[in-house]
Formats: structure tokens, sequence, C-alpha cells
């Protein structure tokens, strides 16, 4: 009889651990690469802080997150990468929003077929972006609003003042073909490290230039030293920004110099804008309100709503992928893929996202508005 009720605590020790690692085994696990430290850190933070509001269940399973930092480096983002896959056994990588970090990170993600939410607008050989999604807007639909508005401005020459890395090129390459099919003419072109804490030079080349305008190619605080720079050197033309400038560092660090800079950016920065109508409205705004409340008055950002509607796309693709595998297995990470591939339409802050095998943006022209700075803040461009 003692060895019969010894073994009973035995027993029921074993059965609560299985259950246990059962449970642990449904999670659903996904991998966060960001650069919390290094020159893209005013980008990896917010959109940290996005994640912060996701919910504990994705499709009615547990999620379980692990982040880690990137450093803003491309070398620390494939460490990252390969540890979620091969220790971590994530099915889902999120990151980065460094852009470079974010491609190195997509070369991971396909050779261990493991879906990628870039949280940067990743521009990827074809085939290459097999299991990358992007949340964040494409480089050529955020273009092609600034090269209406300076065709209906009356400009005609331009400048380009940006990022020697995989975000200012791939700007560069987007804004020129758009351009030149809309007869602007680009006088002068300049590049400049994030790390680089002067442009004096490459400022004082394009102000010789006599652009019309000037499009600086940059992203969160990194955007607003060549605005000033240019400012500066006197420049007295338009300048223009994109969407990786849409936050409030802009506005702080440049102050006074940014007055009247144009900016596009995603629909999160100001919701309020947005028509009753729009598909987004009420879901951005709402998520404003959450951000704000949580991270204070103002702190709204274009970073952190690429952090948030990560979640959005797993809600609707998890339970569809749930009736082919289970998490942890390399059927539910290709029926995620697939899941997200054959989407109707997600609604996100951002607008609405619509996949296809061929297409893994999604987003089309209600994702993006045009900004200007007046008095300290943001205001509709005209």
């Amino acid at each position: 009889m003692m060895k019969k009720k010894s073994i009973r605590p035995l027993l029921a020790a074993i059965l609560s651990a299985f259950t246990f690692v059962g449970a642990a085994h449904a999670d659903i696990t996904i991998g966060v690469s960001l650069p919390l430290t290094g020159p893209a850190s005013g980008l990896g933070i917010p959109t940290k802080n996005g994640i912060s509001l996701w919910p504990d269940t994705i499709g009615g399973e547990k999620v379980k997150l692990i982040m880690l930092d990137d450093a803003s480096d491309t070398t620390q983002s494939v460490k990252n990468g390969r540890r979620f896959i091969t220790e971590d056994k994530v099915d889902v990588i999120v990151g980065s929003t460094a852009t470079p970090a974010s491609i190195a990170l997509s070369a991971v993600a396909l050779e261990g077929q493991t879906v990628q939410i870039s949280t940067s607008p990743v521009d990827l050989p074809e085939g290459k972006d097999a299991w990358t999604f992007r949340v964040a807007q494409s480089t050529p639909l955020m273009a092609s609003a600034l090269v209406e508005h300076m065709k209906k401005s009356g400009i005609k020459t331009y400048a380009f003042l940006g990022f020697s890395d995989a975000y200012g090129e791939t700007w560069l390459k987007a804004f020129e073909a758009l351009a030149a099919k809309a007869g602007l003419t680009s006088l002068a072109t300049e590049r400049f490290a994030r790390s680089d804490t002067s442009v004096t030079a490459q400022a004082i080349k394009l102000t010789m230039a006599r652009p019309d305008a000037i499009l600086i190619g940059a992203s969160g605080s990194g955007a607003a030293m060549p605005h000033k720079a240019m400012v500066e050197r006197g420049y007295k033309g338009k300048i223009y920004q994109t969407h990786g400038a849409a936050s409030r560092d802009l506005i702080r660090l440049g102050a006074k110099d940014v007055e009247g800079a144009i900016v596009v950016a995603g629909l999160a920065v100001m919701p309020e804008s947005l028509p009753a109508a729009h598909p987004s409205k009420k879901l951005a705004t709402e998520f404003v309100e959450r951000y704000e409340q949580q991270f204070g008055a103002g702190t709204r950002n274009q970073f952190s709503a690429h952090g948030y509607d990560a979640h959005l796309l797993l809600q609707a693709a998890v339970p569809v992928a749930l009736k082919k595998g289970k998490p942890g297995t390399p059927e539910f990470r290709a029926a995620l893929k697939d899941a997200l591939e054959s989407s109707k339409g997600v609604t996100i802050t951002q607008g609405v996202i619509r996949y296809s095998a061929k297409d893994h943006w999604g987003l089309e022209d209600n994702a993006r508005v045009l900004l200007t700075i007046d008095k300290g803040d943001w205001k509709l461009a005209n």
C-alpha cells in the first residue's frame, strides 16, 4: 500500500508536466528583431511600444514573444534570425524596422521557410521575398504621392540627399523613375551615413545646384539633420521628407527649420484627417488614443503602428493556418504563408492589406496621407 500511494503523486506530476508541455507546444512563438539601440533606435523603440499593445492571444492561442535587439546592424539581425529558427523554433518573425537589417533578416526567413512580417519597406528581388510580407507601405506608393505634389506645385527640378544604405537607395531608385515619367529633372544626388553628424559639404553642393525642391531620403531622427543643414546653407526651395521621417523626432529636432516641410506618411500619424468612410479611420483613431494614453500625448508615429499592425495580420491568418497544422510545425508555418496570400483583405491602422502569391505589399493609395509641419504640429498638406 505504501508503494501504491507514493506512486500517485509521481503520476500526477508526470501528467501535469505533460499537460504543460502540450500547452506550451500549442503556443504561437513569435521572434521580434528590432533596432532598440544604434542609429535606427528611434524607429525600433516605437515599434516595440506598438507591439506592447498586442493582446495575450492570437487566433485563440497564447502568444510567446521573444524580443531581441538587432542594434541597427545587419550582422546582428542575421544572428537573431538564426537563433529564432534554430533554437526558439519560432512560427513567425517580426522586424526589422531598420531597412538594411530587415533585408538581412529576410534571407534567413527564406532559408528557414518562416513568415517574416517586415516593419520596414524592404525592396527585395523577385523570389527573395517568398516568405517576407511587408506591413509598411511600399516606397513607390509613397514616392508617387510626392511626385504628384511636386507637379501640382509647379516644381520642375529636384535634388536628392539621402542615406547611403538600402533605405536611401530604394527611395532614390523609386523616386527617380517616377519623377522622370512626370517630366521632373534631377540636378544633383548626395548621400550620407546614418552615423554622420554633419552633411555640410553635401548641403553646399545641393544649394549650388539650385533645384526647385529637395527630397531627404532618411528616417527617424536622421531626417532632421540634413533638413536643417539645407536651411542653414540658405536654401529657400521646398523640402520633402519620406514616410521614414513621419515622427515627432523630425519636429522636435528640426524645430523652426522644418516648418513647411512636406512629409508623406502613414494614416496613424493623423487619423483625425481621414474621411468617416475610410476603412481604417476607426481602427487607427482607437490605436492612437491607446498609444498616447500609454506613452504620452503627441507620441503617435508611423513605426508604432507597423508594430501594432503585425498582430492584426496574424489575427486574420492564424485561425486559417490552425486548420492545417499546429504551432511549432513546418505545416503550420506553410499554412500561415498560404493564409496571408489568400486573404481577401485585412484592415489595419494603415489601410487595407490585400496580399497575393505575387504581391507581398498589399497596400494601396488610400494607405497614405500628405502632411506639412505648421507651427510645430502636423497639418494636412494642400
